[in-house]
This record gives structure tokens, C-alpha cells and sequence, in this order.
């Protein structure tokens, strides 16, 4: 499915000179070839004047509010953007990056010429140059005391400066707290900030689809932009360009821009309901939100511990291949087939047992195992998932209550299907205290003061990092480790 977060580059490229104080149409000052006609420029000229008379209104300093406002304009969408708005913060983010340097001085790098090169094009050869790339998003006040800011993951990401702007024209550089790319959420602190205003949250577990719904945010620099429409659907699945995959999730036809990541989206009490990430790429009204329940359970677990704790149901299985969806009667090859049900877990208490296929999580259509594994990163510890599941020839469902993925459960997953039992390594990814006689590891050679450094093309920097390893590919049938022994490192493939 072509979906994708949103990209948040800056249109308006206020990292060049001029563009802050002239009009934002101006953006694409595109320069003429040499030898260009005089009529050829007066048009263009002509074109810009245009661009900067309809542009205007824009930049206008804001109309005072008239003195008396009729009750029938007191719309309820307009007393709930009232209630809102203040707590929305309008963030623009900075990093510096290095780009080969442009033998014509920056010509081609107009919008104009853009149009033919691409945007991703760069000149080939030369010194490198570094240039400070802003971005766009937006984020939501949710503790006004502690200047605390809710916005994406992808909004910050990488980002060396932050700065949220209020609507009444306040400027904060912000600190991360914390965030967790898997969830897409991220926690911010206004630096100075104190007795902010703060929005009201709602509650994301009884939308009704039809019923209104209003996005605030910052799309491509136009500050508190307000779009209002319906919620289209609720328990929506998707997977982005990188292949990640999110559940649960809110559908909206409410307009949606670069620059709303991690805006609010409000019902019509005034409620924060969802924090905006994704649009469908290609398409008009199809934007998705993460509801806001999930987003308060992800910002309390990164408050308290810095990091959200991975789940599990307690099973392993397969993808379905041909032949297996031959013989359970499936129109295709998909789902995951259930080989082992841990006791006592999660999977286990709901009635899940080996055999089973699972068809859907929380209504997303299950493709293979990896997909089975990637919906469980968008739930939280406590969550209830849903399972569509095929079981004794019948379709059922079945609801299952997450379990934090612990790491002394990861340690003896580590032991019993690998065969490898480690301790930390200092910094420096983990040694292997023992391995286990004919196991999977001691098959291929692997012995005790080896040293693991990586598993599936992780890097192990701990026993953190180990637990998140361990759940990502204990249902793979063939696993890559990176080892060291001696000093060198190498590249092992063990075979379950």
C-alpha cells in the first residue's frame, strides 16, 4: 500500500536569503537563461507580482475580532477550535547536511529547474558543502505546567534544533524526552515554559464513524491551519514505503498536509482525539491519525522508563505458503500458521491453539509472519488485540490481552531455539557464556567467549537490545549473526 509519513521538507526554503521577509509565494526565483528575451522576463515578472498580490492576505498581520459575533456563527466547530487551537505549536526543526557542491552556484537548484532534475538530484564530484535543511510539522501542548509537547517521531527525527511556536506568537526551543519510532510518537519539552495553555484530551475507544472531526496543525508553513471533516473509519491498517506496518489507526477525509505531522485531531467537543501522521500517497481525503489512547499509553511508558516495553501473544508460527492454504481451504497464501502456543501466555488463555491460522490483527490482514510481527509493534503492554483466526475449519475471533516481552523471557527464548546463553559485553554487543550441544549454534562452530555483535542486522550494544532481537526474529527459520572472535569479525547463518 502506498502510504508514507510525511516527508515535513520546508517549500517555502526559508534557509534562503530574502525568503523571510518577502512574500512566501516567491519561493521559486527562477533566473531566465542567458539570453533570454525581454519579454520572456517581463512575464515572469509579471507571474510573481501576481503570485505576491494573491499571496498577500496570507501575511497580513491577523484581523482584530469583530466586538459582538453572532450566536449562529458560534458554530460548535468554532468554539472547539477555539479550545484547542492555543495548545497547538507550529515546530520547525534543523539539521545541517552535506551535499556536493554545485558547479553552476546554485542555479539549478531553483524549483524551476527542480521540476526537470528531480528533487533528489545532485551534482556528481566536487567538495562537499554544508548547508542547515529545515523541516516542518506540528505537535500538541498536553501538559501546560511542564511545557510538554505531544508530536511524531518522524517530525524530530534527527533534528539538531527544535523550535515550537505558539499561536499567539510565543517562541520555544525544544528538548526530546523521548520518542519511539515504531509508535511514531515523540515527547517534547519547551525549554522556559511555564503556564501554557494545554488541550483537553479525549477518548479514542468510542468514535463513531460519520462523526466530525477537525485537524489543526502547520501544513507547508501556513501556522494553525484549521481542516475539518468526518472520521472515515476507525481500525485501519497500513503499511508505509519502508515497509512498517501500523494498526488501529483513525481515517480521516479531514485535509491533511505536510506540516500537520503530529497536529491534533479534534472532535467536536474540543477533545484531542489523534495525533495526525500519514497520508495516502496518490490520493485526496485519506488521512490517518494515531488514536489518542494508543498515543497516551506510548507517553507514559517513554515518561516513566525512557523507552515503550515490546509485546507478545505467547505464540510462534509460520507464514501459510501454497500448499498449506490448499489444505485449510484459504483463497491465498496468507495468514500465520501457529506451531507453538507458550503456557501460561497470553495466546494460550484466549484459546489459541497449534494449528490455528491467524488471518487478521485488529482488522489488518495478515501477510506473512514478519507482518504478524511488525502489527504487534504498534500495541502497547495491557492493549487488547483482536484475532481473526481459522480454527477446527471455522472462522472465530479471538481477543487477546498484550504481555510485555521481558528480557528474561528473551534470554531463555535465546537458550531453548538458538541455543546460545549470553551475558553483557561491556558496551561492545554481548559474549556467549554457553552454547548448548547440538543446537542450532553449536552446529555452526559458534563457541563460549565469542563475541555476538548483531543479530538480523541489528547491532547489540546490550541485553536491551538483545530482547527486541529476540522477539523481532525468534519466528525466522534461517537468522544472520555478526560475530567476533579473535578479534575479526565474521558472518554466521544458523538454521532452525
Amino acid at each position: 500500500m502506498p502510504v508514507f509519513p510525511f516527508s515535513n521538507r520546508n517549500p517555502h526554503r526559508a534557509r534562503r536569503p530574502g525568503h523571510e521577509t518577502g512574500c512566501p509565494c516567491v519561493v521559486a526565483t527562477t533566473r531566465p537563461a542567458t539570453g533570454a528575451s525581454d519579454a520572456m522576463k517581463n512575464i515572469l515578472l509579471f507571474a510573481l507580482s501576481l503570485a505576491c498580490l494573491a499571496a498577500a492576505p496570507l501575511t497580513a498581520p491577523a484581523q482584530t475580532a469583530p466586538k459582538s459575533v453572532s450566536p449562529a456563527r458560534l458554530t460548535p466547530t468554532v468554539q472547539a477550535v477555539r479550545a484547542v487551537a492555543p495548545a497547538v505549536v507550529s515546530i520547525t526543526t534543523a539539521k545541517a547536511v552535506a551535499r556536493p557542491a554545485d558547479p553552476f552556484g546554485g542555479m539549478f537548484q531553483d524549483d524551476f529547474f527542480r521540476r526537470f532534475l528531480g528533487p533528489g538530484f545532485e551534482f556528481p564530484g566536487g567538495p562537499a558543502r554544508r548547508r542547515t535543511e529545515q523541516s516542518l510539522g506540528s505537535g500538541v501542548i498536553i501538559d501546560g505546567a511542564k511545557g510538554l509537547v505531544l508530536t511524531n517521531n518522524h517530525v524530530i527525527a534527527g533534528a539538531e534544533t527544535i523550535t515550537a511556536v505558539l499561536q499567539d506568537g510565543r517562541s520555544f526551543e525544544a528538548e526530546l524526552l523521548g520518542s519511539d519510532a515504531d509508535f511514531d510518537v515523540a515527547v517534547l519539552k519547551l525549554r522556559g515554559a511555564a503556564n501554557l495553555p494545554q488541550a483537553a484530551m479525549g477518548d479514542s475507544r468510542d468514535l463513531m464513524t460519520g462523526e466530525p472531526a477537525i485537524a489543526i496543525g502547520n501544513p507547508y508553513g501556513y501556522g494553525h491551519t484549521v481542516t475539518t471533516g468526518v472520521i472515515s473509519a476507525v481500525g485501519r491498517a497500513l503499511r508505509g514505503e519502508d515497509g512498517a506496518a501500523y494498526a488501529d489507526l483513525i481515517q480521516t477525509d479531514a485535509a491533511i498536509n505536510p506540516g500537520n505531522s503530529g497536529g491534533p485531531l479534534v472532535n467536536i467537543e474540543g477533545r484531542v482525539i489523534g495525533i495526525n501522521m500519514a497520508i495516502r500517497a496518490g490520493a485526496e481525503g485519506i488521512g490517518f491519525a494515531i488514536p489518542v489512547e494508543k498515543a497516551r499509553r506510548v507517553v507514559i511508558e517513554l515518561m516513566d522508563t525512557g523507552r515503550v516495553s515490546p509485546v507478545w501473544l505467547g505464540l510462534f508460527g509460520q507464514g501459510v505458503d501454497e500448499r498449506t492454504a490448499r489444505y485449510f481451504g484459504l483463497p491465498e497464501p496468507s495468514g500465520l500458521l501457529v506451531t507453538e502456543v507458550v503456557a501460561v501466555g497470553p495466546a494460550q488463555a484466549a484459546g489459541i491453539a497449534p494449528g490455528d491460522v491467524i488471518l487478521a490483527v485488529s482488522g489488518a490482514q495478515v501477510e506473512d509472519a514478519e507482518h504478524f510481527q511488525g502489527l504487534l509493534r504498534t500495541v502497547t503492554a495491557g492493549e487488547d488485540v483482536v484475532l481473526e483466526v481459522l480454527h477446527d475449519g471455522a472462522r472465530t475471533s479471538a481477543t487477546v490481552k498484550a504481555a510485555p516481552f521481558q528480557q528474561d523471557t528473551a534470554v531463555k527464548l535465546a537458550a531453548s531455539r538458538w541455543g546460545i546463553t549470553v551475558r553483557d559485553g561491556g558496551g561492545k554487543g554481548l559474549v556467549l557464556a554457553q552454547v548448548a550441544k547440538a543446537s542450532p549454534a553449536d552446529r555452526i562452530g559458534l563457541v563460549p567467549g565469542d563475541r555476538l555483535l548483531g543479530i538480523g542486522g541489528e547491532r547489540l550494544g546490550g541485553m536491551d537490545d538483545l530482547t527486541r532481537a529476540v522477539l523481532r526474529h525468534s519466528m525466522h527459520r534461517t537468522l544472520i549473526l555478526f560475530v567476533e572472535r579473535g578479534g575479526r569479525g565474521y558472518y554466521a547463518r544458523i538454521t532452525l
